[in-house]
């Protein structure tokens, strides 16, 4: 298969290029999973989610990071749960056919929506995790001129203050991680950025909400107030803080083990306020990810989805009223990726790492 024509793109850090090169590709080398926010887009890697599950890469004898902010995060916690096959299902359900707007939703009404995906993704009665399995939801609390409003100056002013510099925006926003499971975590430890990191047990009288909270969009969606065993305030989207989840991976590491990212994007974008700043848009060579193996559709793949793209937020605009033609599309979409994701599961079980390029 040439270049052009391949359905994946792969990037690694050095230390994960060198697994690769060194001891190929196992069951069991995988540490930790990402999942980026990035709304609709993310429907496209629940192919990929399915066949790790079927395929034994996910051995439970093997201890896995799970973490994910927004759509990320209702993906991992349906991995996270004893019948996740069964939770993937209910996610791909909620997110695709019980999402239906009219022409100008208000903040309460969408979610009210959001809340459905949510439950979705939670399930019903008590949690119940596969073994060996660690749960992380990032989610953003406001502080500063953030905290206890809902104001579109301030939020104005935030992305002003990012834009000079993304330190800048941890004046007005803090990461709260929402866990579960036995660890190690890479959210271990203190504070790895201006942001700080408070660390919250994840349980069954906070998961929706902390669900619900990593995929709240500020002035889209009302915030989630007052999470269950959080400090008080205004919970927002993880993506605000974590968008691609550029984080320390390195500082809990084992020596034979790497992060396995399916992304939807062959980048790693810091923020979602950076994602239109060229500059922090695709740091390369970052330190951060040096033991990151990412895999991602290639431009020939996307061609051929319907529109010849991922699902994407602008699709409720594009399609309006007609639901069931964005239903449709979406579903299509991510039958489609099943193409991509079983081309991604033949290349780790046989690995060829000329083929991968640098992150």
């Amino acid at each position: 298969m040439s270049d052009r024509s391949r359905p994946f793109v792969l990037r690694a850090g050095p230390r994960a290029l060198r697994h690769v090169f060194d001891r190929g590709l196992a069951p069991g080398d995988i540490e930790r999973i990402p999942a980026a926010a990035g709304g609709p887009k993310g429907l496209a890697l629940l192919p990929l989610d399915r066949l790790l599950l079927q395929h034994g890469w996910l051995p439970e004898e093997r201890p896995v990071e799970l973490i994910g902010a927004s759509v990320g995060a209702w993906r991992m916690a349906a991995l996270a749960q004893d019948d996740p096959l069964a939770a993937l299902d209910r996610v791909q359900h909620a997110y695709v056919h019980e999402q239906s707007y009219r022409a100008r939703p208000t903040p309460a009404e969408v979610s009210t929506v959001c809340r459905r995906i949510a439950t979705a993704a939670r399930g019903d009665g008590d949690l119940r995790w596969r073994p060996g399995v660690t749960l992380a939801i990032v989610t953003s609390r406001a502080r500063g001129p953030l905290h206890g409003r809902e104001s579109k100056l301030a939020f104005g002013r935030a992305v002003l203050s990012n834009a000079v510099a993304r330190s800048r925006l941890a004046g007005y926003l803090e990461r709260v991680v929402f866990h579960a499971g036995p660890g190690p975590t890479v959210f271990d430890g203190d504070a790895f950025d201006e942001f700080g990191l408070v660390r919250v047990g994840l349980d069954s009288t906070n998961a929706e909400d902390a669900l619900l909270a990593s995929g709240t969009i500020p002035l889209l969606a009302s915030p989630v107030r007052d999470i269950a065993g959080a400090p008080p305030g205004l919970y927002w989207d993880g993506a605000l803080v974590d968008y691609h989840l550029l984080l320390p991976y390195q500082r809990r590491r084992s020596a034979e083990r790497i992060v396995f990212y399916p992304h939807f994007n062959d980048f790693v974008t810091p923020g979602w306020l950076d994602k239109h700043l060229p500059w922090r848009r695709s740091p390369r060579a970052h330190p951060w990810l040096d033991d990151m193996l990412l895999v991602a559709p290639s431009p020939a793949f996307l061609a051929t989805l319907p529109h010849g793209k991922l699902p994407e937020r602008q699709d409720f605009y594009r399609y309006g009223p007609d639901h069931a033609g964005r239903i449709r599309a979406w579903e299509t979409a991510i039958a489609e990726c099943g193409r991509f994701a079983a081309a991604v599961l033949d290349w780790m079980e046989r690995p060829d790492p000329t083929l991968i390029e640098p992150i």
